[in-house]
């Protein structure tokens, strides 16, 4: 699997559609990257399934978490 991948994602905040370069070398991560249109973070989850090849991304408000 390619270590980097970029991925097309949507501001829960305002909608607006931004590029993300994902990093999958160290495997599944949370981080948070900030919108270029309202400046407010996005909290994105990936999970890299090397088994299957695939990395799912889960993309929320920093508000829309459950504890």
């Amino acid at each position: 699997m390619k270590n980097f991948t970029e991925q097309g994602v949507t501001c829960p905040h305002c909608g607006h559609h931004i590029r993300i370069t994902l990093d999958t070398s160290n495997g599944s991560q949370e981080f948070y990257d900030d919108c270029p249109a309202c400046c407010h973070a996005i909290h994105l989850t990936m999970e890299v399934d090397d088994q299957h090849k695939t990395i799912n991304l889960f993309v929320d408000a920093d508000d829309e978490q459950i504890f």
